[in-house]
């Protein structure tokens, strides 16, 4: 199972930093410099940490300067469990998803989750279905 079939049931949408995150109801924004390309990716974590160690002043920052940069990515070939294994090692969420130096999606550990859960849905399904025929 790769990211790209995640992809494909959650689709290629990405909220880019002109969009707000309680607007769309995501946890993360990707950020693009001046010439549309991928600056890095702006997180719910990363405004509640810059609060906490900032105060209200942070409300007037610009995203550039409270954004993870470079972000993490991940390409539409790489497999689910190794992007979930990424995800959990640098204890992040959210992943811009890039293929030759473009962004084609972002997926989160929701994501990734959900689909891990369908696919074993499925499994068990299949297994049932094989153990009925045997009866």
């Amino acid at each position: 199972m790769f990211i790209n079939d995640v992809l494909h049931g959650k689709g290629h949408t990405v909220v880019t930093a002109r969009d707000t995150l309680a607007e769309h109801r995501i946890g993360a924004v990707v950020v693009e410099d001046q010439w549309m390309r991928h600056a890095g990716i702006f997180t719910e974590r990363d405004f509640v940490n810059a609060v906490a160690r900032q105060g209200a002043a942070v409300l007037a920052w610009p995203v550039s300067k409270l954004m993870s940069s470079p972000a993490v990515t991940c390409a539409p070939r790489d497999r689910v469990d190794a992007v979930m294994a990424v995800m959990t090692l640098a204890r992040i969420r959210h992943l811009p998803v890039e293929e030759n130096g473009r962004l084609v999606g972002i997926v989160s550990i929701g994501d990734l989750v959900k689909h891990r859960l369908d696919e074993k849905a499925l499994e068990a399904e299949v297994l049932l279905d094989i153990a009925r025929l045997h009866v």
